[in-house]
């Protein structure tokens, strides 16, 4: 059976001494993921302080990875700083990947959507989505990108990078979290959601980022179900499939922590991600 790759090191993990577990979830998630799925892990190569200066403004860049600036978790911890490259170095390897190959990888990383153009915030330090974006349209391997963000959140770095850097004209920048929020949402949601994938149908790529915090019970979330988000990656993979177009996906959020620090139900929602990515592109 072919295998799923996912671009994963442990040089990527990170104790971000925050509430948030995404900085330390890719060895729990990818672990989980090799006990079920037809997977292979390859370590992928950091991105360079070029590579985040297409991106990010450049002393902010130098800022953070020295240190002296904070990181999205609002401290200025070296483990993260020493970690960052190789989370969006996972992200443009899972990308460079699925269109070398046509099909799809997955990036077990987290951390992009809220990093402005010069500013960290929610988590997120250096956008890897627009990191990918720009090196990927640096080498010539795109003409037109979609980012299908279905995160609970809006992307508000997404949109400040991609009108810092004047990339409206090629990429196709779809947020849900800037108009679904509540449960009484999800059959518009599930209507629109193939409009804005046949947007995208035009596009070399698309990054997907499949969230896990928009579940009903995340509490920084609140409006899908665990059967609803299965059904949202599975109508995202298999009009992505049936279109050819590659994708390479993330995990972006997911905040339902344990009282003695676990994360299963973070873990089960990435769980049926991925599942519903081998159902499609194996």
């Amino acid at each position: 059976m072919e295998k799923i790759p996912v671009f994963y090191t442990p040089a990527m993990v990170a104790d971000a001494q925050s509430i948030s577990p995404s900085a330390a979830k890719p060895e729990q998630v990818v672990a989980s993921w090799q006990r079920q799925f037809p997977i292979e892990t390859i370590a992928p190569a950091p991105v360079t302080v070029d590579d985040y200066a297409r991106a990010h403004d450049r002393a902010f860049v130098d800022g953070v990875l020295s240190c002296r600036l904070a990181n999205g978790f609002s401290n200025r911890s070296a483990d993260v700083a020493a970690a960052l490259p190789y989370t969006s170095g996972s992200m443009l390897a899972a990308a460079t990947h699925a269109l070398a190959t046509g099909k799809a990888a997955a990036a077990p990383c987290s951390g992009f959507h809220h990093a402005e153009f010069s500013r960290a915030m929610g988590f997120c330090t250096f956008n890897g989505l627009m990191v990918t974006a720009l090196a990927l349209k640096e080498r010539g391997l795109i003409r037109r990108l979609g980012i299908l963000d279905l995160d609970m959140h809006y992307g508000n770095g997404t949109a400040d990078i991609i009108r810092v850097r004047d990339c409206a004209g090629w990429i196709r920048h779809f947020t849900a979290g800037d108009r679904y929020t509540e449960a009484a949402q999800a059959d518009e949601f599930f209507a629109q959601l193939p409009l804005v994938l046949a947007e995208m149908s035009r596009c070399d790529l698309v990054l997907y980022q499949a969230g896990a915090d928009p579940h009903i019970a995340d509490p920084f979330g609140g409006w899908l179900t665990t059967a609803q988000l299965a059904q949202r990656d599975a109508l995202v993979f298999a009009t992505l499939a049936a279109a050819k177009i590659p994708v390479a996906w993330n995990l972006a959020g997911g905040y339902q922590v344990e009282s003695d620090g676990s994360i299963p139900k973070v873990l089960e929602i990435h769980d049926n991600t991925m599942r519903e990515c081998v159902r499609f592109f194996t």
